[in-house]
């Protein structure tokens, strides 16, 4: 049975390119264009692996999702994907010219194992979902 991914991005075309890579590479796809759409689609599609942009509504929406996820109780909605892989996705380098890595882990960055700055390459992101379906 394919492995399930949910995109979460607000930029449409970005969205639609790893959409196809993804699926040309045997993945199913689920996709959400804002951070609310993405946590219903967390609930609604039960996806084995999110891929995740951190700007979106805010500059720190996917922090915050990410948080709501890692960080959940055991009678939220969100409890049964508290470990389910995120990799984050950002433009924050180019877009505030910060030095963010994931290095920088702190609080507002909960068990994020890849952090990948765009603009992406694909086969670089096939590598990293790949090591989590082995």
């Amino acid at each position: 049975m394919a492995k399930k991914i949910l995109i979460v991005d607000d930029d449409k075309d970005l969205v639609q390119t790893l959409e196809a890579a993804l699926r040309h590479n045997g993945y199913e796809v689920a996709k959400a264009y804002s951070g609310t759409e993405g946590l219903a689609a967390l609930v609604k599609e039960k996806p084995d692996l999110i891929i995740l942009d951190v700007m979106m509504e805010t500059d720190t929406a996917g922090f915050e999702i990410a948080d709501q996820i890692r960080n959940s109780r055991s009678s939220s909605r969100y409890a049964e994907f508290k470990s389910i892989p995120i990799v984050m996705l950002t433009a924050i380098n180019q877009v505030t010219n910060s030095r963010f890595s994931l290095g920088d882990k702190d609080s507002f960055l909960p068990d994020i194992k890849d952090f990948l700055t765009k603009p992406i390459k694909i086969d670089e992101l096939l590598k990293i979902i790949a090591q989590y379906f082995k």
